[in-house]
């Protein structure tokens, strides 16, 4: 069990100021937009004080580290732990399935291009299931909604554009919309038209003119502002309306399967995934965007979010079940004894607030905000008290 030191990705997206208030400290004047928490090898976290960095430290010693199951299942850390801050909103983006990693590595493994390029689809060949938890106020669009909903606000757009080209986009897109046709509708808008670039820049203007009315049509007609705002000209911003807008409250957690289209808007958040970093993205974003590949990985049919409600355990912990194999995260909170850790395999903590101190056989070891520690499965068992402003989050992957 050691205390880790981890690195704070400075991506365009993320907030300025929203790590250094939630852990108390100044902010670096620049961007702090994912805190990573794990062994990725993109960015791995670093065990101390012995220097090591996690990956290293697994790879040599897996089943001391890992547990005899998890070394034996993955061969890794199966999942990867985040603070997530965003200012901005993310790319809209889909995960493939693990199949549909395996396939796509070895083809570009194959044919290229390499593996660091920047218009790289797969980096590995693993898949990335995820889920959020709602630190703040946090605000996201994840899956389809319902098609003829959508249509709603297409025709909005259709009586109100006045160029004509454009207005037939939007009239097409309703029309397909209200047929129930999602896949040709989202490979209209991410074809890269002219007249598609056009309509997203009029869409945005004619609901900054209008924005009761907007909001009177449909309430996801007023994100397109917003959204040009920071993507101008993107044809992402039109897609925004085909998925179902979620607003989160500390607390409030939502997981993300593969084949599920979504992005991130705004807030701060604790995310973990499975430890990959496979991303197709299809706009809000000036990283590389492949349509082809995402309309293949997409999964077309309208889905509710996918809410998830904490489990009580005990007086002091609570478990968010992904419904994943990789990854669980229990939160862990004030209780009057200690709480036992989930034991099998190896455990990540991260202290959002508080004081929490960790318990093993032969160690002891105290955290505060916005630090964190890698119990390995050798560890175990291992106890964790907070005191009364704790909350804490632990990644484990669940038994069975």
């Amino acid at each position: 069990m050691e205390k880790l030191s981890t690195t704070i990705r400075d991506y365009a997206w993320g907030s300025t100021t929203s790590m250094a208030e939630l852990f108390g400290r100044e902010a670096t004047g620049g961007p702090e937009a994912e805190m990573w928490i794990g062994a990725h090898p993109g960015a791995p976290s670093v065990l101390e004080p012995s220097g090591l960095p996690l990956d290293a430290a697994i790879e040599a010693d897996p089943v001391g580290t890992l547990g005899a199951t998890v070394a034996a299942a993955y061969g890794r850390l199966p999942y990867l732990l985040k603070i997530l801050a965003a200012a901005a909103p993310l790319s809209l983006q889909v995960h493939p399935t693990l199949e549909q990693a395996a396939a796509g590595f070895a083809l570009e493994e194959a044919n290229g291009p390499a593996l660091d390029a920047p218009d790289r689809n797969y980096k590995d060949d693993q898949h990335k299931p995820e889920m959020i938890v709602a630190l703040t106020a946090f605000e996201a669009l994840s899956g389809f909604r319902v098609p003829a909903e959508a249509a709603a606000a297409f025709d909005w757009l259709a009586a109100t554009v006045t160029e004509a080209s454009a207005l037939a986009v939007a009239q097409n897109l309703a029309d397909a919309l209200r047929a129930g046709d999602l896949a040709p509708a989202v490979a209209l808008l991410l074809g890269d038209g002219e007249d598609v670039r056009r309509l997203a820049t009029l869409a945005a203007r004619a609901v900054d003119a209008a924005p009761e009315a907007a909001a009177a049509a449909d309430r996801s007609l007023g994100l397109l502002p917003r959204l040009a705002g920071f993507y101008p000209g993107d044809t992402g911003v039109l897609l925004a309306l085909m998925l179902n807008l979620v607003s989160l409250r500390p607390g409030q957690a939502m997981s993300l399967p593969a084949g599920n289209i979504h992005a991130y808007l705004h807030g701060t958040g604790v995310e973990i995934m499975a430890n990959s970093d496979n991303v197709l993205r299809g706009g809000l974003t000036p990283k590389h965007v492949d349509v082809p590949e995402l309309l293949k990985v997409v999964k077309f049919e309208a889905t509710a979010p996918h809410a998830v409600e904490p489990e009580p355990i005990r007086e002091g912990l609570a478990v968010y079940r992904s419904g994943f194999a990789e990854f669980d995260l229990g939160v862990l909170t004030h209780a009057a004894t200690p709480v036992t850790l989930p034991a099998g395999g190896p455990c990540a903590v991260v202290v959002i607030s508080g004081s929490l101190t960790l318990r093993s056989a032969d160690t002891e070891l105290t955290l505060g905000p916005g630090e964190s520690a890698f119990v390995e499965a050798n560890d175990a068992p291992v106890t964790a008290l907070g005191d009364e402003a704790v909350e804490a989050y632990v990644a484990f992957t669940p038994a069975g």
